[in-house]
């Protein structure tokens, strides 16, 4: 713990407390031992808890160890309208304004506890004065025109005067007129011998290379150049000439000039020693590829395994050769480096500096540093940038890997996960999708995320054509995640939020046109997306006033807006059909009978809603029954509740499954759509807990006595199939999509019923268990072989119709233990079954059905109507009747 008590009471200890832990703060560590001692002298230490506003008279500086702190900045210096721009981390400093006694021009405020360093004014004036070359580094404005980067120009045109003046003092035989090839070049240097020369001046300089890059440094400035103008400096014997000798008639320092040079050199060399490396490598990555030597590989690859961004690759990879070097030089702080909805190209490394990400309506949602990245999500989902980039200081440097460098090296390297974050949490997670992708490019799948930003990410990436036959995987599942109430209210806001307005933050750059363009194709991906979930969603619509409310709402807004937007002009007649069918289509309900008998099911059949209602018989322990009339989604405490206001019992009922074997299923009171449950031949109790024990199966849940082979071997095995296959499509077209998740993940959870799936999965078992049924219940052997024989007929027909529902149902009633085993019946016809098999194989799919015949009704009643024994035991048990066990 570090207290920093008075000033004045600080012993020699405080002060190497103070010390070490502002040596911890990287944006302290470049400062000469004697700031760092000062400041620790007269600094006080403060938790932030109070807000500073714009306009106030400052009265100290403040730097942040720990914590972060919002910079807010108001056009009508009002504090309530001030938008954030920026947030403030450790090694940040903000109060310069004390300096010329302006007012302060933003309102800081703490988004956590917050530990400062503060120097009063006068303290820091003095240190300022002193120490301005080293301090300036730290000074960023957070709102206006920032500081340019003179300050490191001056800072190297002075470095360079001392350097020159301390080599004319030190060795003034290095700065002379040489020759070569026959030709004079006037006052230079030698490059190997400046090298040797800064080497021995300082410890500070660790290598020869490390020498280059500071000599590097300063021939970017122009404070040393190459008497040929090469843009590198080389530790080789080529010439170099200081600015200062270009003219011919320069002077030599005076000895007052070589005293102050001396005194300023220790400082000058570590200045240039901490700005070296980045000037090194800068000067490596802008040689072409082919012309990087080993070594310069090895200052390549070290470096960057140290920026954050790449600390995952391995060091075997060959990253270096696509990567560029990108400079900005002396821009304004709110010139970005990309805008929101561009297209994206390369993915950015800071390599020095810092940046702000912006969004359109949420202003600054984080800031990037040194190591950082930034781009690489419009590239790993081929949408537009996401965000804007605005640049916080001058003289920011990025490394930019270009899009086909960044597919083509990075392909199996780059990491399989992508997370994309605003302050400091993660919003959205992409992660790399096994499945093949076109032109080999990488594809991500989204994992996790926020619903809003889930929703932004389709919206941007989303393809615009409204008839795509493929609905999207964010349409098809966002209910898991979204339900429909949040993501209508969501993309209403994502519709009626204009760019063209006013923003919370900045707006977006451009022209007046180019904003307004963005704003049609905003709107019109929201409405291209509205279109499509109305198409997949379909009946379901219905059931959710808030999903109908949003229609009504977005073709409100749309028939307005098209008035002045001519390009949504062509989504009004769309948006009008759609109200109209889900507004007509709500008034309907339909009244459900007996959910596993009927005569209903000789009609078409209608897809089961939410909103329908069904009469359903539930059962007594005495085999009465009362029939309820309940909404399709009940849940079994709603089915109880029915029962027992009908039966004016004020006892505690269970709701109970009770199949044909007696096997008891209780259940639960959240259980929704309790009657699509049931098995086939199954039935629904209700009774009291100490009646469980006495419930027994209704005698018709036994099924059928008799087999029904006299009624369909006359029949036509295609007829049947035919009419199967009618009845499962039906089934089938029934089922929306969303059942099945609502199956997977719990239909409770959603409130939703699942009854056509439901009916569907019951008919595969229906027909399996018919086959069974007709096979046990036929007691003469001849009779059960052609019983057999039509139902491998029947089975190849459905087949040949790719009714695969009920062929498989038919193949695996024929598997059955109580037929398999029946070894004289499968003895007459195996033979013959094998070789229908093969020929039922062999034979293309022909699309045409057949004709109904004069008795097609005959057939459909029959199929839509099986009577089954669902009872294992019991058909076992008339399996051996027909065929005992062999001894």
């Amino acid at each position: 713990n570090v207290t920093l008590n008075m000033p004045a009471e600080r012993s020699g200890e405080d002060v190497d407390i103070i010390l070490s832990r502002l040596k911890g703060v990287k944006a302290f560590q470049r400062f000469h031992p004697s700031l760092l001692l000062q400041i620790c002298s007269c600094a006080f230490y403060e938790y932030l808890e109070k807000v500073f506003r714009q306009g106030d008279i400052g009265t100290s500086w403040y730097a942040v160890l720990s914590g972060s702190l919002d910079v807010k900045v108001s056009e009508t210096a009002n504090h309530q309208d001030a938008v954030a721009i920026c947030t403030l981390g450790i090694g940040t400093a903000f109060g310069e304004s004390i300096l010329d006694n302006t007012p302060r021009h933003a309102t800081i405020v703490s988004r956590e506890t917050s530990e400062l360093l503060r120097i009063e004014q006068r303290e820091f004036k003095s240190l300022w004065e002193k120490y301005r070359q080293c301090m300036a580094g730290l000074l960023a404005p957070p709102y206006g025109a920032m500081e340019s980067g003179s300050n490191n120009d001056q800072k190297l045109q002075r470095g360079g005067k001392v350097m020159r003046n301390a080599i004319l003092s030190r060795a003034p035989h290095m700065i002379r007129d040489r020759k070569y090839h026959l030709k004079t070049y006037r006052q230079c240097c030698v490059g190997t011998e400046l090298v040797d020369w800064l080497v021995q001046q300082s410890t500070c300089v660790h290598t020869r290379s490390h020498a280059v890059g500071m000599w590097q440094a300063l021939l970017e400035e122009g404070v040393l150049n190459h008497v040929d103008q090469e843009l590198g400096f080389q530790d080789k014997y080529l010439f170099y000439r200081f600015l200062d000798d270009e003219e011919e008639d320069t002077p030599l320092p005076s000895e007052e000039e070589k005293r102050e040079s001396e005194e300023e050199l220790p400082e000058t060399i570590l200045f240039l020693a901490q700005i070296g490396p980045d000037a090194l490598l800068r000067m490596i990555l802008r040689k072409p590829p082919g012309q990087r030597t080993g070594d310069d590989l090895e200052i390549i690859y070290d470096e960057l395994l140290h920026i954050k961004a790449l600390s995952h690759l391995s060091n075997t990879v060959s990253l270096i050769p696509p990567l560029q070097h990108w400079t900005h030089v002396k821009l304004s702080l709110l010139l970005p480096v990309f805008n929101q909805g561009e297209e994206g190209t390369s993915w950015y490394i800071i390599q020095k500096g810092s940046v702000n990400v912006v969004i359109y309506g949420k202003g600054v949602v984080c800031t990037l540093h040194e190591g950082d990245d930034f781009g690489k999500l419009a590239l790993v989902t081929d949408s537009a940038r996401a965000a804007s980039i605005v640049l916080r200081e001058d003289n920011c440097h990025f490394l930019r890997v270009d899009k086909e460098d960044f597919n083509r090296i990075l392909r199996d390297v780059e990491a399989n996960t992508v997370r994309l974050k605003e302050h400091e949490q993660a919003v959205l997670v992409l992660e790399k999708s096994p499945r093949a992708s076109t032109l080999g490019n990488i594809k991500y799948t989204v994992m996790s995320g926020t619903p809003e930003k889930i929703l932004d990410h389709f919206l941007e990436t989303m393809r615009m054509d409204t008839h795509h036959a493929d609905p999207d995987d964010f349409v098809l599942m966002h209910c898991v995640f979204m339900p429909n109430s949040q993501f209508c209210q969501l993309l209403m806001l994502c519709y009626i939020f204009n760019p063209v307005c006013t923003y919370h933050a900045v707006a977006p750059p451009g022209s007046e046109q180019e904003r307004l363009e963005y704003a049609v194709t905003s709107k019109r991906r929201v409405l291209n997306l509205a279109l499509r979930w109305a198409a997949v969603h379909a009946h379901h619509l219905q059931e959710e006033q808030a999903a109908l409310t949003f229609l009504e709402e977005l073709y409100g807004s749309v028939s307005s807006d098209s008035r002045i937007l001519r390009a949504l002009k062509d989504f009004v007649p769309d948006l009008e059909k759609v109200v109209k069918l889900h507004i007509d289509m709500k008034s309907q309900k339909v009244l459900l009978r007996e959910f596993s008998n009927g005569d209903e099911r000789l009609a078409k059949k209608q897809p089961i809603r939410n909103c329908d209602e069904i009469l359903l018989k539930v059962y007594c322990s005495d085999h009465t029954y009362t029939t309820i009339r309940v909404a399709v989604a009940a849940t079994g405490r709603e089915v109880t509740s029915a029962v027992a206001d009908k039966l004016a019992s004020s006892d505690d009922l269970l709701l109970v499954h009770l199949s044909s074997a007696g096997e008891k299923q209780m259940l639960k009171p959240n259980d929704v759509s309790v009657f699509s449950t049931l098995s086939i031949n199954g039935r629904m109790f209700a009774c009291p807990r100490d009646q469980l024990n006495a419930l027994t199966p209704l005698p018709d849940q036994e099924g059928p006595s008799a087999g029904s082979m006299s009624s369909f071997e006359l029949m036509s095995s295609k007829d049947l199939a035919y009419q199967m296959t009618l009845y499962d499509w039906e089934l089938f077209s029934c089922v929306h999509e969303h059942e099945l998740l609502y199956h997977t993940f719990g239909r409770q959870s959603f409130r939703r019923t699942t009854a056509n799936l439901d009916l569907f999965l019951r008919r595969f078992n229906q027909v399996q268990l018919w086959v069974v049924t007709e096979v046990c219940l036929c007691g003469q052997l001849s009779k059960r072989v052609q019983l057999l024989k039509k139902f491998i007929k029947i089975a190849a027909h459905c087949r040949e119709f790719k009714n695969l529902n009920s062929f498989f149902a038919i193949i695996m009633g024929m598997s059955n233990p109580a037929v398999s085993r029946l070894t004289q019946t499968w003895e007459r016809m195996i033979a013959n079954t094998i070789r229908a098999v093969r020929h039922c194989r062999s034979q293309p799919f022909n699309p045409e059905v057949c004709q109904p015949n004069k008795n097609h009704a005959e057939v459909r009643g029959y199929v839509r109507k099986l009577c089954v024994i669902d009872n294992q035991r019991t058909l076992t048990t008339l399996s051996y009747r027909l065929e005992p066990r062999r001894t």
